[in-house]
């Protein structure tokens, strides 16, 4: 009985194949193709109208589109990429319908780009928590909750990625859609990167509230600053010395190693690796050592990962190289270093995921007369935040340098 559906993805590409779908469906059926007065496939207007004058309408989401329109039913696909301008725009087309729906659509979260996604999620899990039902949703997830390094052999209580229950549990179109030959030969292709649990498990990465996120750097500063140039960061990144840095929550669930160079008068700063568990980054940190020669390694041995320290110097068994550890007062100087970068704009990145969802959820924490960053807050990852704090810090810390020797081969 609606009298408009409003499709809308995130790029106009998504949406045109849902309407291509919805197309294919009704030519091939008599009974339906008979009740279409027109078909719309065009520049300006994607869309299906029956005699009856119900329209269904396929738009790609921006701070405009929708806007104006009374649409019965709303369907928010990659929903997983839907922020608050795009629902500012679609939401008031609903005020004025008896009975409006809103179906978000969407894979795992993915970060920063999250937030509508994550706001929903928390609102089922709390009514979940509460055991009062909320009246006006319904939410389905089908997720895992993989497995840590840190788990004992036979844990009963998370998921192994490479068991085909946890496949089967995060997808229920297995053995009907998809074939448990290739999501075998997907986890083959896609590692240990986190990809594979995000993409086909379901495990995400949710930001905290809108209202609490982007409290210490603004969003649109931080942005302003991403570069896409990748060659040209590259090269400047073989011309100059590099400090790595890693850091990890204190739950010990999830850790990031992050690098900072050189790169136009300023600090480019980049997350190298960011995974659940802690079990990879010592391997990890070998193959970037050999690979990267930095100046320094950077940790807080004041943090979580400050027990890494000891296997990391470890002539045998680690690099074989001196951590640097920044005191209290060093580390205050680190995160004021790092916020005057961005504000002075003498900082650049990629826009990495991880980095972004972790400013988006950063606060401070009083150290003194000056602050750090806030690590216990459950909700945000900001150990590649941290990483990065102090990676950037590392470049001008004083470290040991190598002989001059083996420094004039490398530089």
């Amino acid at each position: 009985g609606e009298r408009l559906i409003i499709h809308s993805a995130h790029e106009f590409k998504t949406s045109r194949v849902a309407f291509q779908r919805i197309q294919s469906l009704i030519l091939g059926c008599p009974d339906l193709r008979k009740r279409v007065k027109r078909m719309l496939n065009n520049t300006t207007e994607t869309s299906i109208t029956l005699t009856t004058g119900q329209s269904l309408q396929f738009i790609a989401r921006s701070g405009g589109s929708g806007r104006g329109w009374t649409g019965d039913c709303n369907i928010l696909d990659e929903a997983m990429i839907l922020g608050d301008d795009a629902m500012g725009a679609l939401m008031p087309t609903m005020s004025a319908v008896e009975n409006p729906q809103l179906w978000y659509l969407g894979s795992a979260g993915i970060g920063a780009p999250s937030v509508q996604l994550a706001r929903l999620r928390r609102r089922a899990l709390a009514a979940l928590e509460a055991g009062k039902p909320d009246p006006s949703l319904a939410y389905f997830e089908w997720s895992v909750d993989p497995h840590l390094d840190e788990c004992p052999p036979g844990c009963t209580e998370h998921d192994s990625s490479d068991d085909p229950a946890s496949w089967a549990k995060a997808n229920p179109s297995l053995g009907l859609l998809i074939t448990p030959e290739f999501v075998r030969n997907e986890r083959a292709s896609l590692g240990s990167s986190g990809i594979f649990e995000r993409e086909r498990l379901g495990v995400g990465d949710y930001p905290s509230d809108e209202a609490d996120t982007w409290q210490v750097i603004a969003e649109e500063a931080w942005r302003a600053l991403a570069v896409g140039d990748v060659s040209a960061v590259a090269e400047a990144r073989q011309a100059g010395p590099v400090a790595l840095s890693i850091d990890m929550t204190p739950e010990r669930s999830h850790a990031a190693i992050s690098a900072a160079f050189r790169y136009l008068g300023g600090v480019h700063v980049t997350v190298i690796d960011h995974r659940p568990g802690t079990g990879w980054i010592l391997e990890r940190a070998k193959e970037l050592h050999g690979k990267w020669n930095p100046r320094c390694w950077v940790i807080d041995g004041a943090g979580p990962a400050g027990s890494l320290i000891g296997d990391l110097e470890d002539k045998e068994t680690g690099l074989g190289v001196t951590v640097v550890q920044p005191k209290a007062r060093e580390m205050a100087a680190a995160c004021a270093q790092f916020y005057d970068a961005v504000t002075t704009q003498t900082l650049t990145h990629f826009d990495d995921a991880p980095l972004a969802s972790a400013l988006a959820g950063a606060q401070k924490r009083t150290l003194g007369d000056a602050w750090a960053w806030a690590r216990r807050i459950p909700s945000v990852d900001i150990s590649p935040l941290v990483a990065g704090t102090l990676a950037k810090w590392g470049l001008t810390a004083e470290v040991e340098e190598p002989p001059g020797d083996i420094l004039n081969n490398v530089w």
